[in-house]
């Protein structure tokens, strides 16, 4: 892959302008050529800047608007990738689904890694929103939501540790597992914001620091209108939309 589009030559060849910009364009030019394939992994900053001849700052500049672009991504500890070539994912909003159930209607495998599984107190806006009394306990489920291997949202998930005593029962579905006991919820209510993400959850995410999210809290209930789940959740802002169908009544105005 180096010799198809790192060499100076080539760099030299691009239009004038600052490096970096320049370097973004060959990098661009690498992807709708087929140079480049969707998940392929870029070369180390030192092996690019030594292959082309310029600074590691130059080559970090390049690729962090490339990744704030959503052209690339960046997966903490492993490097940088070239971004999948399938689009933004549509969520609608009129569904009571899962992560899971979402994306594997789309096609698409999904996966986690755990950030945390554990049970412990709640907090008190905790305790006040899912109903529990001063010595409940909830189950924290924490984890990176994946989509063919590419990181899409953050997910925090509290259920009281009476309907979900044993987290680690939660492999893949959260909504699979309390079905499985009988604890599945019927609806739920969501508020969504935009949000700037932060450093931590921005290498998890694998883009910038200060990019673009959508942050999102979801309430769901039993069908006795018990509260069952209270999960904060950060989406990648360049790789999902969220859409809504609304109906217009004979009676409303126009």
């Amino acid at each position: 892959m180096t010799d198809l589009f790192l060499a100076p030559e080539r760099l030299a060849d691009e239009e004038g302008g600052p490096l970096y910009i320049r370097l973004q364009t060959l990098i661009r030019g690498a992807i709708s050529d087929g140079q480049l394939l969707p998940n392929a992994a870029l070369p180390a900053e030192r092996e690019m800047a030594a292959s082309l001849g310029v600074s590691r700052v130059t080559v970090r500049k390049a690729i962090q608007g490339l990744v704030a672009e959503g052209v690339l991504r960046q997966r903490h500890g492993s490097g940088t990738f070239v971004s999948r070539s399938s689009g933004r994912v549509e969520q609608p909003l009129s569904r009571l689904t899962s992560f899971t159930e979402d994306m594997r209607s789309r096609g698409l495998v999904p996966t986690a890694s755990w950030i945390e599984r554990s049970v412990g107190m709640p907090t008190s806006a905790e305790a006040m929103i899912l109903g529990l009394a001063p010595t409940d306990r909830v189950s924290r489920l924490h984890r990176l939501r994946l989509a063919d291997n590419e990181p899409m949202a953050i997910e925090r998930a509290v259920v009281p540790a009476r309907m979900l005593p044993e987290p680690a029962i939660v492999e893949v579905s959260l909504y699979d597992a309390l079905g499985a006991v009988g604890m599945r919820p019927v609806r739920a209510v969501q508020r969504l914001n935009a949000e700037n993400v932060g450093s931590a959850d921005a290498a998890l995410l694998g883009i910038a620091p200060g990019s673009a999210a959508l942050a999102i809290e979801r309430i769901s209930y039993l069908v006795d209108g018990r509260v069952v789940e209270f999960t904060r959740s950060l989406y990648r802002g360049d790789a999902y939309d969220f859409v809504a169908e609304l109906n217009l009544t004979e009676a409303s105005p126009r």
